[in-house]
């Protein structure tokens, strides 16, 4: 692996200085980092002339891997993975890595992996800097932004190595722009309530229905925190008033959306201003967390009220909710999302996360055939589990289901309470909902702070949207 390479040292200073000034010139292009869009540098020709002969002279010295990662000292094809996720997660691919470069022994795979605000960051650094790793996990919200932005190989060219025919057509269609298959999902995932059953059980609550029970609404949900707040002294899960995905599931509930097909805003000033009323109201009152904690969170569970201990349940995705089983001695239980008053759920069926390859990649069909691996290998399912969720390949789903254990197996169960009930996803946000998911916290936490009241921060975060969807 990279961390054990011995390289000769005068390549490495070679390569490095020809990486240098080749990074250096990527920070001096003009670029919108929230869009991943970036402009080609202007180069003197003596600097290309310099250049050139830095690479040639790095090529003459048993090829070391320049910026693309074409090829290592050993002339291995060498790959930059990387994604976020949790330790478990982390584990888990890098042993489904090793058996990748097991099978494949003339490519070897560099991974890297932070927690999720962080790694979001880094790829748009990256990716406005030309730098873009050869294979890299996105969310949902990331792939319009960076296949518009002519980050993202068109992976209809690489038919012949990553196969998708097992897929489910709606989860795939959510990875293409204008017909064109930049991101395959690498999961199915849903929103869950995380929370801790023996702390429940305490107060008295009973565990919350499932979907196949009529699930609850989120009057219901409130109730169960007043409860929860009452017998315990703790709030009852983490204020959701600053995550843009419960707004979603709340407004889906009522009949709204997000963004229309035409990639404009779904909703209204009147409907934020509810969604903010209700979360800002339940704060004041104690049974969700306090602004102190809320402006904490990063992204990863360690840092959530649940995570600390200072809550008892938490909104998140199903997957990334067994970062918690580290954090809470009894274990952790999920439950539906609310729905809407009239039991209109509001949660989907989402791909967790898809894969995507870099449009510069020096090596596309060794980049395909490690998403390939990744998604399609029965014995990488079985190491990989339900760790980005559960697998998108039909088949290997129901192949891999008995033998689930644990948390994957939890996982599974809920997601089965959930068959049948819930809605087709939306197609990919537009691009500027990266940057309009900071925008919301931002302007939540004026709220929570009690610096502007809920129809203000609605009116001045729908303003702000409208002017970042049309840019």
């Amino acid at each position: 692996m990279p961390g054990n390479r011995r390289r000769d040292r005068t390549r490495d200073r070679t390569c490095g200085s020809a990486r240098d000034r080749t990074r250096d010139q990527a920070r001096d292009r003009t670029r919108d980092e929230t869009r991943g869009k970036a402009r080609k540098p202007r180069r003197s020709r003596r600097a290309a002339v310099a250049a050139g002969l830095a690479v040639a002279l790095c090529a003459a010295l048993t090829a070391c891997s320049g910026p693309d990662g074409s090829t290592s000292a050993g002339g291995k094809v060498v790959l930059r993975y990387t994604w976020w996720g949790n330790p478990d997660r982390a584990a888990r691919t890098q042993a489904a890595v090793d058996l990748f470069e097991k099978k494949y022994p003339d490519v070897e795979v560099q991974t890297s992996f932070a927690g999720y605000d962080a790694y979001k960051q880094k790829l748009a650094t990256q990716a406005a800097g030309g730098d873009a790793p050869d294979v890299m996990q996105l969310d949902y919200r990331m792939i319009d932004q960076y296949a518009s932005g002519g980050v993202l190989l068109d992976l209809g060219t690489q038919q012949t190595v990553l196969k998708t025919g097992e897929f489910e057509p709606g989860l795939l269609a959510t990875g293409k722009l204008n017909g064109k298959q930049y991101a395959v999902p690498q999961g199915r995932g849903t929103e869950t309530v995380v929370y801790d059953p023996t702390q429940w059980k305490e107060a008295g609550l009973k565990p919350p229905a499932d979907a196949s029970a009529g699930g609850w609404t989120w009057d219901q949900w409130a109730d169960a925190m007043r409860v929860l707040k009452e017998k315990t002294g703790k709030p009852g899960a983490t204020d959701p008033g600053q995550s843009e995905d419960s707004f979603e599931v709340w407004l889906r509930g009522q009949g709204r959306s997000l963004y229309t097909k035409d990639h404009e805003l779904g909703f209204t000033v009147d409907d934020l201003t509810r969604w903010w009323t209700f979360t800002d109201g339940l704060r004041r009152e104690g049974v969700v967390s306090p602004a102190e904690q809320t402006t904490q969170l990063d992204g990863s569970v360690e840092n959530t009220p649940l995570g600390r201990g200072k809550a008892l349940s938490d909104m998140n995705w199903d997957a990334p909710a067994s970062g918690y089983l580290a954090l809470i001695p009894d274990g952790i239980a999920l439950a539906p999302m609310p729905s809407g008053a009239d039991g209109t759920p509001g949660q989907y069926f989402k791909p967790s996360m898809f894969m995507g390859v870099a449009a510069d990649t020096g090596s596309p069909e060794q980049a395909a055939r490690l998403i390939d691996f990744m998604l399609n290998d029965r014995e990488a399912a079985a190491i990989l589990g339900a760790t980005r969720g559960i697998p998108v390949n039909e088949s290997i789903r129901e192949e891999i289901a008995p033998e689930l254990k644990d948390f994957d197996k939890t996982i599974y169960a809920y997601q089965a309470t959930l068959e049948g009930r819930l809605d087709t996803p939306p197609q990919a946000p537009p691009s500027g909902d990266s940057a309009l998911q900071t925008t919301f916290q931002r302007d939540y936490d004026q709220v929570s702070y009690e610096r502007m009241s809920p129809r203000e921060a609605a009116q001045d975060y729908v303003t702000e949207a409208k002017a970042e969807l049309r840019s």
